[in-house]
Formats: C-alpha cells, sequence, structure tokens
C-alpha cells in the first residue's frame, strides 16, 4: 500500500485524525456557522430584539447575534463577555437538549447582569462553564 501510495505520487503524513465533541456550544463554535442556527434565533436577529430594551440601552440597535458571538473585545470588557456567552448560551437553549438553561432564563439572566461589572462578570463564567460543558 505504501508503494502505491507513494507511486502516485504522494506523501505520508504523520498526524492523527479525531473527532472533538467538546465546543459544540462555544460562541466560536456558533459565529463558525458549522451548524444551521435554531429557527428561533437567526443569526441576522439584532441582540436588542431578541433580548429587549435593557440590551438595546448597552448595546449598538443594529449588533446581530452573529456578531455578538464573534466578537473578540470581551477581554477585559464585562459586558462584551456577557452578551458573547448570553448569546451563545441562548443558542444553546434552543438546539441543545438538557442544556442548562432555558431560553427565558438565558434572557432574564442577562438583564439581571447589565446592573454591574461585577454581576457581568460573574454571569458571563456561569454562561461560560455552561457552553463549555455542553455538547
Amino acid at each position: 500500500m505504501k508503494a502505491a501510495v507513494e507511486a502516485a505520487g504522494e506523501k505520508r503524513r504523520p498526524g492523527f485524525l479525531y473527532t472533538r465533541n467538546r465546543g459544540r456550544c462555544t460562541p466560536q463554535f456558533w459565529s463558525s456557522r458549522s451548524e444551521p442556527w435554531p429557527r428561533m434565533v437567526p443569526q441576522t436577529s439584532t441582540v436588542s430584539k431578541v433580548f429587549g430594551s435593557r440590551a438595546y440601552e448597552r448595546y449598538r440597535y443594529d449588533l446581530t447575534l452573529l456578531e455578538a458571538t464573534s466578537r473578540n473585545d470581551d477581554g477585559e470588557n464585562a459586558f462584551a463577555r456577557l452578551l458573547k456567552e448570553s448569546s451563545a448560551a441562548l443558542l444553546n437553549s434552543y438546539a441543545r437538549k438538557g442544556f442548562p438553561f432555558s431560553a427565558w432564563k438565558v434572557k432574564t439572566l442577562l438583564i439581571q447582569a447589565l446592573v454591574s461589572k461585577e454581576a457581568a462578570a460573574i454571569q458571563a463564567q456561569r454562561f461560560s462553564e455552561a457552553n463549555e460543558a455542553c455538547n
């Protein structure tokens, strides 16, 4: 077999082929469009329409859920991280059976966490842990 591969002009490269189940619920996964989004929240849905008027006050009025999941300014910004993780959690609540938060709960917790940077950071971490543990 090796001779046949080499005769065909192809070189064999060492490496591993594996499937990784973790990560199917992270913001990065949803922003990659590897899987169709739930019909209840299309990629073009705006954050303000999905999460309500309090989110409208904090974030851009035309910011879409797709943009929210693909943000990269969430390092030191607790509110940006909250939105990113909440958006993924909302998608997971619709798409993943057994996800620990319902859609209504995700929306409520995001609104409640907008009161302070500390509250936003804590809730973002909780959503992040749920998103990472999901598959």
